[in-house]
């Protein structure tokens, strides 16, 4: 096994780790650690056991609750989709939904723990809602005046390559809610102790990192097992969805409503060849593009045939998957500009400010784009160093 989570290191002595965190609630002693997990089925130790059932089955440890992000308890719900809470059959634990009709723990589903634990399966990007939930229960934990643990999980693109603009906080939301970039390098508790630091959360948290990650390791180094979300079916999805998630924004197919989500990208009114062709011919390192007609079950433009791309990572090292997604929203921009249209003000929640859009619009090229979000992405890279945890 390549590397050892910060689950299961807490689950070989919880006592020790809720002593050590500071402004605790009850004191550990003979009885059991009353433990509220934010995390879900989907979340899996290095043998591919639930952590859920893991810590229902912990002779030191009681599983109080369960706080479900989104796609609800099992990670099968769709994206968007508002769930309710419920009763967990396998546990018995109360489930809490913490997306739908309230997005962090209130102080009533907080009153029967001890602790807080955060365990949630990240994909690298600053769309991703887990993100914004642990943000937010660990805010929750400082108010109640509970602890909060934040059980670390590899970055699955690294912790090395970062791109994008860094979030403007006036355009916050459930898809931005942490001032970083796009691809940002960070692992969970690396962002969980930048976001505590900044909302005088500290004292609250405790992180326990991963051993044997380093910031240049790719998901599938790591030995774990992919656990998919809807339309997150593994890596290579993941790699890509820092440029492709952009076209949610649009109204273009992000390829949602077929087996392959993030990597077609199409549109009725597209031309195929033409796209592909072009795409190809600018030399992007890491991909190719092949023509493709699809149809989507669901989402946008479903039943209808979608004319586009297919994207093929050659080079999971060498590809900058925001780069490819800015090219391909360039291309399609210039090639129909009578038919292509942005979805607002979706598309700045998800771009993390207005800059993208309007770029896009002056006709700006990916180099000169980026190249604009270059001194803000030095500031991160530097604000970032106290935090990190791996070299």
């Amino acid at each position: 096994m390549s590397v050892k989570l910060g689950i299961t290191k807490f689950l070989e002595d919880p006592q020790a780790y809720a002593a050590g965190a500071p402004q605790r609630g009850r004191p550990a002693g003979p009885g059991k650690l009353r433990v509220g997990v934010v995390a879900n089925y989907n979340a899996i130790d290095e043998h591919a056991v639930p952590i859920i059932r893991a810590i229902a089955a912990h002779p030191c440890l009681h599983l109080a609750a369960i706080y479900s992000a989104e796609h609800g308890l099992w990670g099968c719900e769709q994206a968007g989709v508002k769930l309710a809470g419920s009763v967990d059959p396998h546990t018995g634990a109360r489930v809490f939904s913490l997306y739908g009709d309230v997005n962090r723990p209130t102080p009533e589903m907080l009153e029967d723990v001890d602790l807080l634990l955060f365990d949630g399966n990240d994909v690298g990007s600053r769309y991703w809602t887990y993100l914004s939930t642990m943000a937010l229960c660990i805010e929750a934990a400082a108010e109640a005046g509970k602890p909060i643990i934040v059980t670390d999980r590899p970055n699955p693109l690294g912790g090395a390559a970062v791109e994008g603009n860094v979030l403007d906080l006036r355009y916050r939301s459930f898809v931005g809610f942490l001032p970083i970039p796009i691809r940002h390098g960070m692992t969970p508790g690396e962002l969980a102790k930048m976001h505590a630091s900044s909302v005088a959360a500290k004292s609250y948290l405790t992180v326990v990192p991963v051993d044997g990650w380093h910031r240049r390791m790719l998901f599938p180094e790591t030995g774990l097992f992919w656990t998919a979300t809807p339309n997150m079916p593994d890596f290579e999805t993941a790699l890509l969805y820092p440029g492709t998630c952009l076209f949610e924004g649009t109204n273009c197919s992000e390829g949602r409503g077929t087996t392959k989500p993030f990597k077609l990208i199409g549109a009725p009114w597209l031309d195929a060849l033409s796209l592909a062709d072009f795409l190809n011919s600018v030399g992007l390192e890491g991909v190719r593009f092949r023509p493709a007609h699809f149809r989507p079950t669901f989402s946008k433009h479903s039943g209808a045939e979608c004319a586009g791309v297919e994207l093929y990572i050659t080079d999971p090292r060498r590809i900058q998957p925001l780069r490819v997604g800015l090219e391909i929203l360039s291309a399609v921009h210039k090639q129909n500009p009578d038919r292509f249209s942005w979805n607002a003000p979706f598309i700045d929640r998800l771009a993390g400010g207005p800059d993208l859009r309007e770029a896009i619009d002056r006709g700006r090229t990916a180099e000169e784009i980026l190249r604009s979000w270059a001194p803000q992405l030095d500031e991160f890279l530097s604000a970032r160093k106290g935090y990190l945890l791996y070299d």
